[in-house]
């Protein structure tokens, strides 16, 4: 299993996680072995924003004797009323929530304490200077929660809290389709049977193009959510681009994101376990989302570099993809950040020894002009 740093935390992390919102659907211990086998097989971070007492016991019993190896992602303002969940800033239920979750989970501290689901801007706004804030920083301070985070689905909330410096992880819904959307506040509403995508939608939405951008450069690491769109994208009559994905093609596409740590899957069993940690010997073409997405009926990232790898091999030995990674996050700034500047000067090879083949632009499902964009980023960069 390969392991990525989780942004400023510096946390190394799986690259897949462990999403646990369907361990209270199954028998105790059938749970309890599931989620042990998926730490035998090298997972190591585990959501946990369920308030439920089951999926909480689940978890501690399943970790326990083995804390010390797993990254626990809880949530502040998950709660446990009347025998269902309700999220709230309301003290009186987010302090025994937490608490309880401490003790269902026979633990002293949480890796990773986050802030649970800000959608809109109102939320994010009222969280400030608020009991409950303080409540969070008082936890941090006291090293019971390690690092401050946040869950949402909404990109221009997520971009509020991430340039704000408060939190150092963002937990995002992440996958192709969700990608083309604007900015929305209604995540049932995506992952209704009967939401429908407009035509006209191409390439990724600018504002959650950006958010990822300034996660990397932030160093806020994010851990992806709904990274299979509640499985629409695996059947073609589902799936807005009229197209089906695999498992191990979503778990790339959300992998190469700008910013993205790990990508936190929910199983049923163990064969669901195997299915996306084969992602780790997966061949190229197994991981290629790029041409089915190019030549899906519906939607478009026609003209658009999805950091794919398609462009490889290249001629004079550049990491094509990485430089156009480098070369978004900069662009987006008045300035190019030290920080974006530091990692493409890091580089073997920069976009300035393009030798303008466009062999790598035959390849591109996208229709990328590589030469064009090599020469634009040797500009911005001077090399």
């Amino acid at each position: 299993m390969k392991k990525r740093e989780l942004g400023k935390t510096g946390l190394m992390v799986s690259e897949i996680g462990f999403g646990g919102e369907w361990l209270e659907r199954h028998p105790k211990e059938e749970a309890i072995e599931l989620l042990r086998y998926a730490g035998e097989r090298g997972i190591n971070i585990i959501d946990c924003w369920m308030p439920d007492p089951k999926s909480r016991d689940i978890i501690g019993e399943a970790i326990s004797g083995n804390r010390e190896n797993w990254y626990v992602q809880g949530h502040l303002g998950s709660t446990w009323q009347g025998g269902q969940y309700v999220r709230t800033r309301d003290m009186k239920y987010v302090k025994p929530a937490f608490e309880d979750l401490l003790a269902r989970l026979q633990t002293d501290y949480i890796d990773l304490g986050m802030i649970h689901y800000v959608d809109t801007v109102e939320d994010w706004e009222a969280l400030q200077d608020s009991e409950y804030m303080k409540y969070v920083r008082k936890l941090k301070e006291e090293g019971v929660i390690r690092h401050v985070g946040m869950s949402s689905h909404n990109p221009e909330t997520a971009k509020l809290a991430v340039e704000s410096g408060q939190i150092e992880l963002l937990l995002f819904s992440i996958n192709p389709a969700f990608d083309m959307l604007p900015a929305g506040e209604d995540l049932d509403e995506l992952l209704s049977e009967g939401y429908q995508y407009a035509r006209e939608l191409s390439g990724i939405d600018k504002d959650r193009a950006e958010l990822y951008r300034l996660c990397e450069e932030k160093n806020v690491g994010i851990t992806v959510m709904k990274g299979f769109a509640g499985g629409r994208l695996f059947d073609a009559k589902r799936s807005p681009f009229g197209t089906s994905l695999a498992p191990v093609q979503c778990i790339h596409y959300a992998l190469t994101r700008p910013g993205v740590s790990s990508i936190l899957c929910g199983f049923d069993t163990k064969e669901q376990v195997d299915q996306a940690l084969h992602y780790e010997e997966a061949s190229e073409a197994e991981k290629d989302y790029a041409s089915v997405l190019a030549g899906a009926p519906f939607h478009s990232y026609r003209g658009e570099c999805t950091y794919c790898g398609h462009c490889k091999p290249c001629t004079a030995m550049l990491d094509i993809a990485m430089i156009n990674k480098y070369y978004d996050l900069a662009s987006m700034q008045p300035k190019v950040p030290e920080t974006v500047r530091s990692h493409y000067m890091l580089l073997s090879h920069r976009a300035s020894e393009c030798i303008a083949c466009r062999a790598c632009e035959a390849r591109c499902p996208f229709g990328v002009p590589v030469a064009e964009k090599m020469k634009k980023t040797a500009e911005l960069f001077g090399c």
